[in-house]
């Protein structure tokens, strides 16, 4: 929270005197004692985050290759490809295991 000096505009600061807290403009002689307890607690809502790879449905109808699971060792995963970056660079190849314990996901 930010207040401001009324006669010069001033961002005023906080002071600590001998016997109170004040607020006091750095340019011209105003101080505001501060007679209360100043709080203020604002949250920012939070936007929502996309699942960039499309979500659970995502997955469903995928191809499989020969590609083993670094986490479990299951020999074939499933994989997508996705443009990441920009057109001149190659695409991600992103990776699903096939075992239905494991469902380890990594990207090449």
């Amino acid at each position: 929270m930010l207040l401001f000096c009324p006669a010069c505009g001033n961002v005023l600061v906080a002071e600590e005197g001998a016997r109170c807290h004040r607020f006091a403009c750095t340019t011209c002689p105003y101080v505001r004692n501060v007679t209360r307890k100043v709080t203020n607690r604002r949250y920012p809502k939070l936007k929502e985050v996309d699942d960039v790879l499309g979500g659970a449905t995502a997955w469903e109808n995928v191809d499989s290759t020969a590609e083993p699971c670094p986490k479990c060792g299951h020999p074939r995963a499933y994989f997508m490809q996705l443009q990441t970056r920009s057109a001149d660079e190659p695409m991600t190849t992103f990776y699903k295991c096939c075992s239905a314990r494991c469902g380890h996901r990594w990207r090449d």
